[in-house]
């Protein structure tokens, strides 16, 4: 079946893995979404149907367990599952960044001990860089790790955790006493290690209750106190204090491209559920979508949805390569979201009354859709990213006015 959002150049087990996924998401996640959705239910049986698939260890090296795949192949997964339910790709994603982040930089300690249990499922990575007050400013963290002997001692609250609860490793960015002139080159990344669950779940720290929001239901979200916590200095990412900055900044430019990757698949399932809608309902003795007004905005969905499509994978493709792709991720996310808010409101529309309903996957989508908006930096901290790219790239004082790098 043709279909949008198919992507050139991949390889046959690319293409079964893929298949496969796609096979899972239809069978396993879309028929059961909106009941545990509505329910604010944890999706266990499909959390270990993913884990006997082994998509925990998509992007981990092959000498760890993993299927050493790349963060194309890693973003098209995303998309396939947040087109079943979003919310299920929020349990890989941070999963993902982390054992990014611990491929990139940890010491060959920290990828032995971790990486082939994270390629397993049996360890769980969430991320945390918010803290209540900080909104996008991360250089004025104020959470603190001080050094005492062997050990250092963290104090301070962060927040909006996903999978706070569910995962049992954190990649916490805090400040730490670098002497650096430069906030951001004092800020420390550690893995610290907890057991799932909620309450004081080791002495010193504390993950709150989930935190009841209006969509991206299923998958907890949390806040987590620290208070005396004490944490060996070899969980210091990378044995590198003053550098968990440049290693945050390395996985949410993963995370962004994941952000794109929800917003395509979220957008493809708004835009199926329409077309199929269109050309079932009937007025005035026709199929609506055969009323020019429809019909136009079928096409318009369908454009937004392939072009949001083809930038996530030019943003996917380009992180691979090894560079540094700030401006095209942020392009991807920016469009991705913008995009996917659009496509759902008229997916909406075009069900009428019927999407207000919740008997209708439509107004599952309506909620999840915002939260792409704001997820791994709002549109405008994208624009603000992708314009300083630009003036940087197009700079008259260094080019004499001509493009050196376009994206």
């Amino acid at each position: 079946m043709t279909r949008l959002g198919l992507t050139a150049g991949l390889t046959d087990v690319q293409m079964e893995i893929l298949s496969t996924v796609r096979s899972f998401v239809d069978k396993e996640i879309i028929p059961h979404a909106q009941e545990l959705e509505h329910a604010d239910a944890y999706p266990t049986d499909i959390v270990e149907g993913m884990k006997e698939m082994g998509l925990f260890g998509l992007t981990v090296p092959e000498e760890f367990g993993g299927l050493g795949e790349s963060l194309l192949m890693y973003a098209l997964v995303v998309e396939e599952i947040a087109r079943g339910w979003m919310s299920v790709s929020g349990v890989i994603n941070t999963h993902f960044i982390v054992a990014h982040m611990i491929s990139r930089h940890g010491t060959p300690e920290q990828k032995q001990n971790y990486l082939p249990r994270m390629a397993t499922g049996e360890v769980r990575g969430s991320f945390s860089m918010s803290e209540p007050d900080l909104g996008s400013d991360v250089a004025a963290i104020k959470t603190r790790a001080r050094r005492d002997g062997d050990d250092y001692v963290i104090d301070g609250a962060k927040m909006w955790l996903t999978n706070g609860g569910s995962s049992n490793l954190i990649a916490l960015l805090v400040k730490t006493d670098e002497g650096a002139e430069k906030a951001h080159q004092n800020l420390t990344t550690f893995l610290v290690e907890k057991p799932e669950g909620f309450g004081e779940v080791v002495p010193g720290l504390t993950i709150s209750s989930k935190i009841d929001k209006m969509g991206y239901k299923g998958v907890d979200t949390t806040e987590a106190v620290f208070d005396g916590f004490r944490i060996p200095a070899a969980q210091v990412l990378g044995a590198s204090p003053g550098k968990g900055f440049a290693f945050m900044m390395d996985g949410i430019e993963v995370g962004r491209v994941n952000v794109a990757a929800r917003a395509c698949g979220v957008a493809n399932r708004a835009f199926e559920l329409a077309i199929a809608y269109a050309q079932q309902r009937r007025t005035f003795g026709k199929p609506i979508a055969e009323h020019q007004a429809i019909a136009f905005r079928l096409a318009e969905m369908a454009t937004k949805v392939e072009a949001a499509h083809q930038m996530m994978v030019t943003a996917a493709r380009l992180k691979d390569t090894g560079e540094r792709n700030d401006v095209v991720a942020g392009m991807a996310k920016l469009i991705a979201s913008e995009y996917c808010a659009e496509v759902t409101q008229d997916a909406f529309r075009i069900h009428g009354g019927y999407g207000y309903s919740k008997e209708y996957e439509i107004e599952r989508l309506m909620r999840e859709a915002p939260f792409l908006l704001i997820g791994e930096g709002t549109s405008d901290i994208q624009k603000m990213i992708i314009s300083r790219g630009l003036l940087s790239d197009y700079s008259l004082a260094a080019g004499g006015g001509s493009a050196r790098r376009a994206v």
